[in-house]
């Protein structure tokens, strides 16, 4: 007996240490997700006097990045559950360095577009894959979100102020050379420390934690997508528009100052994720999603209303509830979808969520040019009006399925 659990424990120590690194790249990767695809939002404010074009017409180049950020999560999430998980996170971290190259090189508008609609497609690989990937290996799924959203976060934070810092030095064509060498180098590290996982792909979990009817699991899948749709819209259009808002709202300030001050107001969305890795643990899931969302929408109608430094305030406000409701959203995915089947529907989710990035991204473009950010702040309330709705309606869809589950006892996990 002694023998078998020294043997056990040995078996177990490799494999702790193998999911740590796993995981530990997982959740780098997302920062580098969230920095890379946002890389260009900031670096448009020096480009109109390079250019001598207008924000709206320069921020509308964007628009190919973030609908392939969309589009090719589906791709991403069916081929990491039928090839590699791994090898997809692979191709993640190459393909974004060698198009933050190309950006970098462009010599023109057109091939800049182009460039950055190469990494919204590879950047597309992360959501789909990494989620499915962190549930999978995770011990305890709440915090682990958690913290991996906070990455997210902070990958979303730093991109503003550190892309301000090396326009500011080195140029804009500089603030993309930097994360493509990084990516590269990275890529190479995880090919050399995670082993290959394409044996997995036939034994995953079929079962979810929570079965649901098929009418109700059929209803809240439609919820979702409307669900998707408005979060991937409030989302973008807040993340997108900020150094921009902050530079309009606040008067006359230095790119820099934008860059840093964008930096600290996302750096709540990072509390809220570490706040949420434990609420979950401790309140229903269903009921949490409705509160945040309704906490997303007060902050946003603030932030439409404030000015001076109160927009600081308002805007900090808004971002804790967004990102908060992502850490609960993948949460409640986990909770009702299989192992097998979660890089597909994560894909499903990211496609729609980042598909109306695009949209975002011209829907900034054509609001800011007719009222400036009152109405692109006014249209985005209305937007997450809709988001409070749908998890209004899956919190009562769910809850007599999570009371009857309650009442009945629970095989030790």
């Amino acid at each position: 007996m002694a023998d078998i659990i020294a043997t056990s424990s040995d078996q177990a120590a490799p494999d702790l240490a193998a999911r740590r690194i796993s995981i530990g790249f997982i959740n780098w990767a997302h920062a580098i997700d969230h920095y890379v695809i946002l890389i260009f939002p900031t670096v448009v404010i020096g480009l109109e006097a390079v250019y001598g074009r207008s924000y709206a017409e320069l921020i509308a180049l964007g628009t190919a990045s973030f609908v392939a950020f969309g589009i090719f999560s589906l791709p991403a999430g069916w081929l990491a559950d039928r090839w590699s998980r791994r090898n997809m996170m692979a191709l993640f971290y190459f393909g974004c360095g060698v198009s933050l190259l190309g950006a970098a090189l462009a010599p023109n508008l057109i091939t800049l577009a182009i460039a950055l609609a190469a990494l919204g497609m590879f950047a597309a690989i992360y959501h789909p894959v990494g989620t499915a990937m962190l549930i999978e290996q995770a011990t305890t799924r709440g915090r682990s979100l958690a913290f991996n959203g906070v990455c997210g976060n902070l990958g979303v934070a730093f991109a503003a102020g550190i892309t301000a810092v090396l326009a500011s030095v080195i140029g804009w064509r500089g603030a993309f050379v930097v994360p493509a060498a990084v990516c590269i180098l990275t890529g190479i590290a995880y090919l050399r420390l995670v082993a290959d996982d394409r044996h997995k792909s036939a034994t995953r979990e079929q079962t979810p934690d929570v079965r649901l009817a098929a009418w109700v699991a059929a209803t809240v899948f439609c919820l979702f997508v409307v669900i998707a749709l408005t979060a991937g819209l409030v989302f973008h259009i807040v993340t997108v528009a900020l150094p921009k808002i902050v530079d309009e709202r606040l008067g006359d300030v230095s790119l820099v100052l934008v860059g840093g001050l964008a930096t600290v107001i996302l750096a709540f969305g990072a509390l809220a994720q570490l706040a949420m890795g434990r609420l979950v643990e401790k309140f229903p899931l269903h009921i949490l999603f409705a509160v945040v969302a309704v906490w997303q929408l007060a902050g946003v109608i603030w932030a439409a209303y404030a000015t001076g430094l109160t927009i600081l305030f308002a805007l900090a406000a808004a971002v804790i509830g967004i990102y908060a409701q992502v850490t609960v959203n993948d949460m409640v995915i986990a909770r009702y979808t299989a192992d097998a089947w979660r890089g597909r529907v994560f894909a499903v989710r990211y496609f729609l969520t980042f598909l109306v990035s695009g949209a975002a991204v011209s829907l900034i473009a054509l609001l800011h040019g007719r009222g400036g950010f009152d109405l692109v702040l006014a249209v985005t309330a209305v937007i997450a009006l809709g988001f409070v709705i749908a998890t209004a309606a899956i919190a009562v869809l769910v809850n007599g399925v999570e009371k009857e589950r309650a009442s009945i006892p629970q095989p030790a996990e």
